[in-house]
């Protein structure tokens, strides 16, 4: 491949057509996806959102005037995939543990085969050059800061000009822009028009990439030195210390690590001849390069220690593989520099490892992101383990993670625990009652007992009742913190008892022993119509049934 493909030609047109096809992009995510956008709860809802979404942003970065088809192509297989993994991930949220994560690697994914694509690396493979990819890296990231600008920019201008038109009572401009297809249609256009028109500034473009990689190389030399400070005192005081100090360690020095990436590559860029010759700025970079290594080994630390103290989860599975990647990085880097230690060449092979460990995590990306592997079954066999061999006790084990963690595979677990019997069998069962999930601060009293309940049953005598209501309050902990009554309302429809369980001016609704919840009712007034002239005043004696505290009624009518 030689320079020309880095190159873009201007087209004239270009911010028309993008214009025009994000603008149809956004009325079509609209139109299959109604008031609720993409956030809707329909499986092929959200992936014919996720097509025109991710299909049309992938067409609107890559097309050109000569060059359509495999832009297209490309494009349609992104929208694809994200539609795929939206309709798993919406239509399958009850089933699959962490869907959001498995989307996301997916975004990853698609977002590291977009430079690579332009770049050409499906023709080129291997012979691809550095500095292509590189390019579209920095330019892609700048089109997009850039174009997201403009579209709030253009969002105020039409709250301007809606406040204009309304002086002179005109609301047509105002109106428009409460309509969901129009927001949606707006956005794509505008975005998509100026994307077109940066697109077009190559030249602009260059300078901006330059300018914005010379700002973070000022910032990579406070952070070298933040870092090698960091790393000194902690081997000096014992990285003991580090876990006391915070329980979000993992994360923070993922962080570091990720800021110690990004200033890295401002530094080294695509070649040596476009460096900046500063000494200060070429040390703080291989020192950064070479300190990505020893924070991701300390944050698979921190993370390995909070798994032998609570085990697997979907999301600490996740972090693993977040961890594995860094790792790969730092590895990378660090064996580039050793290689070269002596003299310069090590530049050329931390661009050379950018380039394989781009194509590698796009690719593990996208295999992490398809239904392979679930990590919900993966740790509730590593949990259920670690209660059957006594690492942790049946009352120090989380029931309620495997019941709403950890998709499916959690629920069977959970149903098999809930056969053995015993302390486990109990609070497993109790777990599996539940009807939504219950958060609490005091993770050691998941559920209460029969004596830490304080209820009064109406009626009294009625012992059969009374287990059913003991039973739906030990597994729904937010229901009746402190004193309540329990009122029998007589048979269910659907088969049962139902209850109206009393508490300090409310009261909610409960089908036992299905456990169906109504929303809580609060006392409020119901609010009157305005009243006029036709407004119509009568007495009428109207008889339905209340639940009444010291002889007043609280809430609405039972009927």
């Amino acid at each position: 491949m030689n320079d020309e493909t880095i190159e873009r030609q201007d087209w004239p047109l270009l911010p028309w057509v993008l214009a025009g096809i994000l603008g149809l992009s956004g009325f079509m995510i609209w139109l299959v996806g109604g008031e609720d956008g993409p956030g809707t709860r329909d499986g092929l809802a959200a992936a014919a959102g996720a097509f025109f979404f991710f299909g049309g942003i992938a067409l609107a970065f890559t097309i050109d005037r000569d060059r359509w088809k495999e832009p297209v192509a490309f494009s349609a297989l992104v929208g694809l995939v994200m539609a795929g993994l939206a309709w798993r991930t919406v239509g399958g949220s009850e089933s699959i543990a962490a869907p959001e994560y498995g989307f996301l690697a997916g975004v990853i994914a698609t977002g590291l085969a977009l430079p690579l694509f332009q770049a050409g690396f499906h023709r080129s493979r291997w012979r691809t050059p550095y500095r292509a990819v590189h390019d579209n890296v920095w330019t892609d990231a700048i089109c997009f800061a850039g174009s997201m600008a403009f579209l709030g920019a253009s969002w105020l201008l039409l709250v301007l000009l809606s406040e204009l038109f309304r002086l002179l009572k005109i609301d047509l401009l105002r109106d428009l822009m409460d309509q969901a297809w129009f927001g949606w249609t707006w956005s794509g256009a505008a975005f998509g028009a100026a994307l077109g028109v940066l697109r077009n500034e190559s030249g602009i473009l260059g300078t901006l990439k330059r300018v914005v990689m010379t700002v973070l190389s000022i910032l990579a030399v406070p952070l070298a030195a933040g870092l090698a400070l960091f790393l000194v005192a902690m081997i000096v005081s014992g990285p003991d210390v580090l876990w006391q100090a915070t329980r979000n360690a993992t994360p923070i020095l993922l962080l570091c690590a990720a800021g110690a990436w990004v200033l890295a590559n401002a530094i080294v860029r695509d070649s040596d001849s476009e460096m900046s010759g500063n000494r200060l700025l070429r040390g703080a970079a291989l020192l950064l390069v070479v300190i990505v290594l020893p924070l991701t080994v300390f944050a698979a630390v921190s993370l390995g220690t909070r798994i032998a103290q609570h085990g697997l989860s979907p999301e600490r599975l996740w972090g693993i593989t977040a961890i594995a990647v860094a790792t790969a990085y730092g590895l990378a880097w660090f064996v580039a520099v050793i290689r070269s230690w002596r003299g310069d060449a090590w530049r050329e092979n931390v661009r050379r490892a950018n380039l394989h460990l781009a194509v590698a995590i796009s690719g593990i990306a996208l295999l992490l992101a398809l239904p392979i592997l679930d990590f919900g079954a993966i740790s509730a066999r590593q949990q259920v383990a670690r209660l059957e061999s006594g690492k942790v006790s049946a009352d120090d084990f989380d029931y309620a993670a495997l019941r709403w963690d950890f998709g499916n595979a959690g629920r069977k677990a959970l149903a098999r625990l809930a056969e053995t019997g015993g302390k486990a069998g109990e609070m497993a069962t109790l777990a599996r009652k539940q009807t939504e999930r219950i958060y609490s601060f005091d993770r050691d009293n998941q559920f209460r007992t029969e004596a830490e309940i304080d209820v009064r049953v109406i009626p009294e005598a009625d012992a059969a009742l009374r287990k059913l209501v003991v039973d739906h309050l030990r597994s729904h902990a937010y229901l009746c913190p402190e004193f309540c009554i329990a009122l029998d309302l007589g048979p269910h429809k659907d088969g049962g008892r139902e209850v109206a369980f009393v508490m300090n001016g409310r009261y909610q609704r409960v089908a036992l022993p299905q456990g169906t919840l109504e929303p809580t009712t609060e006392v409020a007034p119901a609010g009157a119509r305005a009243f006029g002239r036709d407004t119509r005043v009568e007495v009428q004696s109207i008889e339905k049934r209340y639940i009444v505290v010291d002889g007043r009624p609280i809430g609405p009518p039972l009927d």
